[in-house]
C-alpha cells in the first residue's frame, strides 16, 4: 500500500498569496514524511480550485520538495492546446528530475468548461485528440499528426521530458468503462466511488489488467481525513472545514444550474459524509481502522485530502504527521 495525497486547492478564506504558500508548505511537510504523491485539481471560476493553473503551482513546488511525486488530478484536456501541454509537462518533469505525474481526464463541469467557450459536443473529440497528441509528442523528436481538431507536420519536439516515453498517467475513474481503458493502457486509477462499488472497480481493473500484479500501477481512493489526539479533537476540526469545502464544490452548480448533481453522494454535513464512508476524523487508531476497512476493497493506494475548507495549515500539517507515524506503518 502507497500513501498519496490530494488537494482541491480550495478557498482557504486568506489572500491568495498566503493560501499558495501554505500550500507549499503543506507539500514540504508531505514530502518529509514519506507520501508518494501530491495530486491537484483543476478548477476554474469557483473558490473549490484556487490552483486553475496548476502547472505554475508545480513549477514552484519542484523546488521546495525533494522526493515526492506530483501533478495535476486532472488536467482537463480539452481546455488546453497539445502543444503547449507538450511543453509544460516536459519542463515540469525537467525541474522536478522525473517526479512529474500526467493526470488526465475530459472535466466533469459544463458550467466551468462553458466559461472558456467550449462546446460540449467537442468535449470527448477534443479530449482524445488532446491526448493522442501529447502522448506522441511526449515520446517523439518530431510531431506529426492529422486529426479534426488539430493537425501537424514535423513540429520540432525540442523540450523533452525525463521520463521516457513520458510521464505516467493517472485518471479519476468511475464507469465499467474508464476502469477498462486504464487497465488496457497502464494508468493509475483513482476512485471516489464507495464501499463495495471500490471492490467492484478494483476486481474489474485485476481482470483487465494482462500482467502481473508487481507491475500493475496504483488504485487507489480518496477520501478526507483529519486526524489529532483524539475524536472528539478531530471532528471539532473537520465538521467546519467540511462544512465550507461542500459549499465551495457546490456553489456553481447552485448559482448555474438550480441543483447540484452529488447531493446525495456528498452530504452538506460531515457526521453523515463521515457515515458514508466518505472520510474520517478521528485519533490515529479510529483512523487506522477506517484505512484498514477501505484496503479490504483491493486498493493499493490511498489518497488522503489534508487540507481542506479553512481547516488551519498547522492542523492539516499535524494530521498528516500523525498519519505518517501512526498510520501508515500499519500497511
Amino acid at each position: 500500500m502507497k500513501f498519496g495525497v490530494f488537494d482541491h486547492v480550495d478557498d482557504s478564506g486568506l489572500p491568495l498569496a498566503g493560501h499558495l504558500e501554505n500550500r507549499l508548505r503543506l507539500a514540504e511537510a508531505y514530502d518529509r514524511l514519506g507520501y508518494h504523491g501530491y495530486h491537484v485539481a483543476e478548477h476554474h471560476g469557483t473558490p473549490l480550485g484556487l490552483a486553475p493553473s496548476p502547472g505554475i503551482l508545480f513549477a514552484a513546488l519542484s523546488q521546495r520538495t525533494r522526493r515526492i511525486l506530483f501533478g495535476p488530478m486532472v488536467f482537463l484536456l480539452p481546455l488546453y492546446h497539445p502543444v503547449r501541454l507538450i511543453e509544460e509537462v516536459a519542463m515540469l518533469d525537467a525541474l522536478s528530475n522525473g517526479r512529474f505525474q500526467i493526470g488526465v481526464g475530459r472535466g466533469v463541469s459544463p458550467i466551468e468548461l462553458g466559461f472558456y467557450g467550449l462546446d460540449m459536443a467537442e468535449q470527448r473529440g477534443r479530449y482524445q485528440e488532446t491526448l493522442e497528441v501529447l502522448l506522441r509528442g511526449l515520446s517523439s523528436e518530431t510531431l506529426d499528426y492529422q486529426g479534426e481538431f488539430y493537425r501537424f507536420d514535423n513540429v520540432p519536439m525540442t523540450v523533452r521530458p525525463v521520463q521516457r516515453p513520458h510521464p505516467p498517467l493517472w485518471y479519476g475513474v468511475g464507469s465499467p468503462e474508464s476502469i477498462r481503458w486504464c487497465a488496457q493502457n497502464g494508468v493509475n486509477a483513482v476512485t471516489l466511488a464507495l464501499g463495495e462499488r471500490v471492490r467492484q472497480m478494483t476486481d474489474l481493473y485485476r481482470a483487465e489488467w494482462a500482467g502481473s500484479e508487481a507491475d500493475m500501477p496504483l488504485l487507489g481512493v480518496n477520501r478526507h481525513i483529519v486526524v489529532a489526539g483524539s475524536d472528539e479533537e478531530a471532528l471539532a476540526l473537520a465538521r467546519p472545514a467540511y462544512a465550507l469545502w461542500r459549499r465551495h464544490i457546490a456553489k456553481l452548480w447552485y448559482e448555474r444550474a438550480g441543483a447540484f448533481p452529488l447531493e446525495d453522494h456528498l452530504p452538506p454535513e460531515w457526521d453523515a459524509a463521515q457515515a458514508m464512508g466518505q472520510g474520517w476524523a478521528g485519533s490515529p487508531a479510529s483512523v487506522r481502522d477506517f484505512v484498514e476497512r477501505e484496503a479490504a476493497h483491493g486498493i493499493t493506494y490511498f489518497v488522503a485530502g489534508f487540507a481542506f475548507g479553512d481547516l488551519p495549515v498547522e492542523a492539516a500539517i499535524r494530521s498528516a504527521e500523525l498519519f505518517a507515524a501512526e498510520v501508515m506503518p500499519g500497511f
